[in-house]
Formats: structure tokens, C-alpha cells, sequence
């Protein structure tokens, strides 16, 4: 079994190997992202993380969701991601924290939402770390589970198959979610995009 260092590791040598160049590769996701934080109702003043948040791709569409006195955090494990998103100027829209979604340093019930893109997939611990993620969120709070494209057109792109044990697989997902402290309230898994939406339960 694999240590979680060697779990962090492998993430960051992925995603520090791909980080200069990830938002060329998806030029055309930007669309697809503000969707999916529209989906998430942000209001005005909202405080909400963006938990792995690469590039800061969902940063602009988060702060013009909760206007200038929102709170917008963006947290990733890879410094070369972060990096990236201070020479797109993402810094701008929102705190970003060198963070391990695992163990946030944030307090409990502080935040309103949290959007992840593409984070699933890359959780060591996949029920423990979102309860992590429903800690740090009050009772009420929401959840968007993303990805800018489907599991089928991420599967093709991947060379690979689905397999019935995908954690994003709907009759998975659910259970998963409500083991860790959030009910989901809706799922759209379509190739233009994946988007699991869940409530922080009490």
C-alpha cells in the first residue's frame, strides 16, 4: 500500500510536469467552467474554495459570482500549478494557498461552498477527504463535484474504458457523498461536461 507521501508525490509530479502549458491544452473549457459556478448559486459576500485548483481556472468566474466582498480561496498541492495562476494573473480573484485538500487550513463551518474540478479522481482517501472538504463548509453549504467534460469523452481521451467501479459513476458517488457528510442534489454527466451538485448535511 502506497504511503500518502508517495500518493502527494505522484499528484505533484503529474500535475508539476503539465502545469506551464495546462491552460493551452483546454483552451475551451472557460465557458464550461462558469457554468458550472453558476449551477453553484453563489450569492454576493459568499465565502467559497476552490479545492485543487490548478491554474485558478475557476478563480474569475468564483469572484465575479460573490462580487468584491466574497472571499475566494483557491487551494492546490502543486506549486507549479499555483505559479501558473499567479502568471495568468488569477491571484487577482482569489487567496491562493499552497494546501493539501486532505487537510485544509481553514476553520471549521467558514465557508459557504466548495468547488473542485477534477479533484476526485485525484483523492488518496476519497471519503475521508470530503469530509474533510464538508468540515470546512456550515450546514446548508454546497458542494460542485466538475469536470469539462463527461466520464465517457475524459475516458476516450484517456485511451481507456469506464469501469463500473468509477467513483464518479452516479449509484457510487451518491453513497460516497452521503458517507461523507453531503447529500447530493443533483448529477449531469453529459460529454460537454460532469457536474455532481451536493449539500453539506447537518
Amino acid at each position: 500500500m502506497p504511503s500518502m507521501s508517495d500518493d502527494h508525490t505522484h499528484v505533484q509530479e503529474f500535475f508539476t510536469a503539465r502545469a506551464a502549458d495546462w491552460d493551452a491544452r483546454f483552451p475551451d473549457d472557460g465557458p464550461a467552467y462558469a457554468a458550472a459556478v453558476a449551477d453553484l448559486a453563489l450569492r454576493e459576500g459568499d465565502r467559497v474554495l476552490d479545492a485543487g485548483c490548478g491554474t485558478g481556472r475557476a478563480l474569475p468566474p468564483l469572484r465575479a459570482a460573490v462580487g468584491p466582498s466574497g472571499v475566494v480561496v483557491g487551494a492546490d498541492l502543486t506549486p507549479a500549478m499555483l505559479e501558473a495562476a499567479v502568471r495568468a494573473g488569477r491571484d487577482r480573484d482569489g487567496r491562493l494557498l499552497l494546501a493539501d485538500v486532505a487537510a485544509l487550513p481553514l476553520r471549521s463551518e467558514s465557508l459557504d461552498a466548495v468547488f473542485a474540478a477534477g479533484l476526485i479522481a485525484h483523492l488518496p482517501d476519497p471519503a475521508r477527504n470530503l469530509r474533510e472538504l464538508a468540515r470546512v463548509v456550515r450546514p446548508g453549504g454546497t458542494l460542485a463535484l466538475f469536470h469539462p467534460i463527461g466520464r465517457a469523452a475524459l475516458a476516450a481521451r484517456q485511451g481507456r474504458q469506464i469501469t463500473p467501479d468509477d467513483l464518479r459513476a452516479e449509484p457510487n458517488l451518491r453513497p460516497l457523498l452521503a458517507g461523507s457528510g453531503w447529500r447530493m442534489t443533483s448529477y449531469a454527466d453529459e460529454d460537454s461536461r460532469f457536474l455532481a451538485l451536493a449539500v453539506r448535511a447537518d
